[in-house]
C-alpha cells in the first residue's frame, strides 16, 4: 500500500471593478489572505514538523491533530487559491487602466512565480504551492473571458472529478493493500528524520525526491485548486468582495447551508486520516474532504465578512490586512523560519515535538508576522517579494 502523500494537499473585469479607478487593492481581499495565512502554517508547520519520533505523543497531541484535520486541512488553499483568480481579475483591471498588454504582464508574473517556488520546493519545503499556482495560471488565463456562471459549472465539475479519483483510489486501497505493519512505519520514519536532521544538503536531496514523489498527487489536487480559481474569477467578475455590504444579506444563508455539510465532510475525512479509522481509508477520506471542504471554506469566509463590519471586526481586519498585503513574503517565511528551526538548516528539531507544541510555535510565528506586517505596510508599499514579484510583472521596477 502506498503511504499518504507527505505534501498538502495555487472581457472587461467587470463592472464592479470599474467603480474603482486607480485602486489595486479591495480590503477584503487582504484580509483574508491574512485569514489564510494561519491555516496554512499550522498544516505546513506540521508536516515539516514530522511525527513525534520521542515518547508517544500524547492524547492531546492526538486530539489537536485530529482537530486540525477536520477544521483546517484542505480549508485555507482553497481560500487562497480562491483569492488568487479573484486577484487575477483585480491584476487585469489594473493593467486595463494603465492601457498595458495584460498577456506579457501576466506571462512575466507566473513565470516568476514559478522560479520562487521552484527555489522554495527545493530549499525550503517539499509542499510548494506556488509552482502549481504558476502552471494553472496559464488555464486561468485561457477561462478568463467565461462567464461567472460557466466558470462555476466548471469549478463543480473539476470538484467531482477530483473526488471520484481519489474515492476510486481509495476504495481499492481498502479493499486490496494489506495493512501497513509497524516496522515499515519505524523505518520509513526513521529515513526521514535521518535526512531532516541531517546537513543542508541532506535536506535539499529530501526535498527534491518528496517533489518527485509528490508530483502524481499535485496533478490530482491541481484540478481542485483550478477549479477555486474559477470559483475566484467569477466572484472577481462580480466584483463581490468589492462591495460586500451590497450582499450581506445572502451570508447567513451561505453559512446556515454550507456549515453543516463541511463540519460533517471534515468530521469523516478526520475519521479517515487520523482515527480510528486505520491508514488505507485515507483516500476515502480525502474524497470526502474534497466534496464538503468548499463548504466549510464558504461558511469561514462569509462568516468572517459578516463580522468585519463591527468594531470587534473592525479591529480584527486592522490587524490581518497588513500580513494579506504581505502574503508571499509572509508565506515564504514560514517556510524559512521552520527549516531553520526543524531541519538540518539550525535546530535540527525535526520529530522532537509533539502536536500542541508545534501549534503553540505557530501561533507565536503567526502573531510576530501581524505586528511585524502592520510595521512594515506603514513605512513601504509593497513587501520585498512583492516588490520582487511587481517588478517582474511589470518589466520595471514599481
Amino acid at each position: 500500500m502506498p503511504f499518504p502523500p507527505r505534501t498538502p494537499t495555487p472581457a472587461a473585469a467587470g463592472p464592479a471593478l470599474d467603480r474603482m479607478p486607480g485602486q489595486d487593492r479591495v480590503r477584503e481581499v487582504d484580509v483574508l489572505r491574512g485569514f489564510a495565512l494561519l491555516g496554512i502554517l499550522m498544516v505546513n508547520a506540521l508536516l515539516m514538523a514530522g511525527p513525534h519520533v520521542g515518547a508517544v505523543g500524547s492524547r492531546v497531541d492526538h486530539v489537536a491533530g485530529w482537530l486540525v484535520t477536520a477544521l483546517v486541512s484542505a480549508k485555507f488553499y482553497l481560500l487562497f487559491s480562491f483569492l488568487f483568480g479573484y486577484s487575477f481579475t483585480l491584476q487585469r483591471a489594473s493593467a486595463e487602466r494603465a492601457g498595458a498588454a495584460f498577456a506579457p504582464r501576466h506571462l512575466r508574473r507566473l513565470t516568476c512565480l514559478f522560479l520562487l517556488g521552484l527555489a522554495h520546493g527545493v530549499l525550503l519545503f517539499s509542499g510548494d504551492v506556488l509552482m502549481v499556482y504558476a502552471v494553472l495560471s496559464l488555464p486561468l488565463f485561457a477561462c478568463r473571458d467565461l462567464a461567472p456562471r460557466t466558470a462555476v459549472r466548471a469549478a463543480l465539475w473539476l470538484v467531482a472529478a477530483t473526488a471520484a479519483c481519489l474515492l476510486a483510489w481509495g476504495l481499492v486501497t481498502v479493499a486490496y493493500a494489506a495493512p501497513v505493519l509497524p516496522q515499515e512505519v519505524t523505518a520509513a520514519v526513521d529515513d526521514m528524520v535521518a535526512a531532516r536532521r541531517g546537513d543542508p544538503g541532506s535536506v535539499v536531496g529530501d526535498n527534491v525526491r518528496r517533489l518527485g514523489d509528490s508530483l502524481g498527487w499535485n496533478i490530482v489536487y491541481a484540478a481542485d485548486m483550478l477549479a477555486a480559481f474559477l470559483v475566484g474569477l467569477a466572484a472577481g467578475r462580480r466584483g463581490l468582495l468589492a462591495d460586500p455590504g451590497r450582499h450581506r444579506a445572502r451570508l447567513v444563508p451561505v453559512i446556515v447551508r454550507c456549515l453543516p455539510i463541511g463540519l460533517a465532510g471534515s468530521v469523516f475525512m478526520a475519521i479517515c486520516r487520523n482515527g480510528p479509522l486505520d491508514p488505507r481509508w485515507y483516500y476515502v477520506g480525502s474524497a470526502a474532504g474534497v466534496l464538503t471542504a468548499p463548504a466549510l471554506t464558504a461558511a469561514y469566509v462569509c462568516g468572517l465578512l459578516l463580522l468585519l463590519p463591527t468594531r470587534p471586526g473592525r479591529l480584527l481586519g486592522d490587524a490581518l490586512a497588513p500580513a494579506g498585503r504581505l502574503a508571499l513574503t509572509n508565506y515564504l517565511t514560514q517556510s524559512l523560519v521552520m527549516a531553520l528551526v526543524l531541519t538540518g538548516y539550525g535546530a535540527a528539531w525535526y520529530g522532537r515535538f509533539g502536536t500542541v507544541v508545534v501549534l503553540g510555535g505557530c501561533l507565536v510565528l503567526y502573531a510576530a508576522q501581524l505586528a511585524f506586517s502592520r510595521w512594515l505596510t506603514r513605512r513601504f508599499r509593497y513587501g520585498p517579494v512583492e516588490w520582487l514579484l511587481r517588478t517582474a510583472t511589470l518589466g520595471r521596477r514599481p
